[in-house]
């Protein structure tokens, strides 16, 4: 089995392959959500509720949504703005 030498070029370009290989991960992968608008079955079952409680957080006011056609449409980031603003901090 032959040694072979690795220059400090070498692993200066391995760490400039390796940060972008991160780099590259971290933007495919950085949380922002896949779909930016969900249709009602996709709320309901994101936030596991029914068709009725669906229609009563519409009908208030508590969320968001735009109508085409028939087909109504949730932006995912007004549902999460939803959930933070309605979170309950409790202390045990």
């Amino acid at each position: 089995m032959g040694a072979t030498i690795i220059t400090t070029e070498d692993l200066f370009e391995f760490k400039l392959e390796l940060l972008q290989d991160i780099k590259q991960l971290l933007e495919e992968h950085s949380g922002t959500p896949a779909k930016k608008w969900l249709k009602s079955p996709e709320v309901r079952e994101l936030l596991g509720i029914s068709p009725g409680t669906l229609q009563n957080l519409r009908i208030n006011g508590t969320l968001p949504f735009t109508k085409v056609g028939g087909v109504l449409y949730y932006d995912q980031q007004d549902i999460m703005e939803v959930l933070e603003r309605n979170k309950v901090n409790k202390n045990f």
